[in-house]
């Protein structure tokens, strides 16, 4: 079984960044996607080059920072922001030509790097919305990337690369290999997600996600983690590049 650990929020800032370097190094981690928008985008970037070996994504947003591109009136607030994922629970309107040119704009922002990115997702999993998710798979066709499993079933997708299932939960790393073997015995590849992290002050002020992050990483980088999710337990730890 062939199974990608991805850390979402690469870019988000540094406490961020330096919880998923960590992850990587001395864990199991092999996978991230990177905010383009976000204060920590240069200092991610920094590491990614010192660190060739993990694999890096775009984590597309809609619902955290602010836009890239200026003609973004549909996708932002009075103050210029991102709207709240909330915003997206009821109706909603945007213009998709405005969504798509500016989740262009952070791809290229990413590519600007010389970085190559290994796949695509999206922050909060907005991609999965009805009128956003067009706009996604147009984008992951005209780039030529893989995408997140977290669409439903895989054959209905036929023409894009992605794992067979993707974990929302990530505390299942903590199970014992009989266990994991049991869950995902019906798939060849699977996707971790999770999102490890040291806290600092922006992400203290900023998220309301903040306390689980340095439990995932402790758990990712557990004695637990390394020893269970091994080629002796017939578990081959990739990224998307590998995929």
């Amino acid at each position: 079984m062939k199974v990608i650990i991805n850390a979402d929020d690469f870019g988000y800032s540094n406490g961020v960044n330096y919880g998923i370097i960590d992850a990587y190094k001395n864990g199991i981690l092999t996978s991230t996607t990177c905010l383009t928008n976000m204060p920590g985008f240069t200092h991610a970037i920094h590491l990614a080059k010192e660190n060739p070996g993990l694999g890096i994504g775009i984590h597309l947003t809609l619902t955290c920072g602010k836009p890239l591109s200026k003609n973004s009136y549909s996708l932002a607030d009075s103050d210029g922001n991102f709207r709240s994922l909330s915003h997206y629970d009821g109706k909603f309107y945007i213009d998709v030509d405005e969504l798509y040119f500016e989740w262009k704009a952070q791809i290229e922002k990413f590519l600007s790097t010389q970085l190559i990115p290994t796949h695509l997702d999206s922050h909060h999993h907005v991609n999965n919305l009805e009128m956003v998710k067009p706009v996604f798979l147009k984008l992951a066709s005209e780039y030529q990337l893989p995408i997140r499993n977290n669409l439903g079933d895989k054959n209905d997708y036929p023409e894009y690369k992605m794992v067979d299932y993707f974990e929302y939960h990530p505390e299942n790393i903590l199970n014992s290999i009989e266990n994991i073997k049991e869950k995902y015995k019906a798939y060849e590849a699977i996707e971790i997600m999770c999102h490890p992290a040291y806290i600092d002050k922006f992400l203290r002020d900023h998220s309301s996600f903040v306390m689980p992050r340095i439990e995932e990483l402790a758990f990712l980088t557990s004695d637990h983690a390394i020893k269970t999710f091994t080629t002796a337990n017939g578990i081959s730890l990739i990224n998307y590049s590998e995929l």
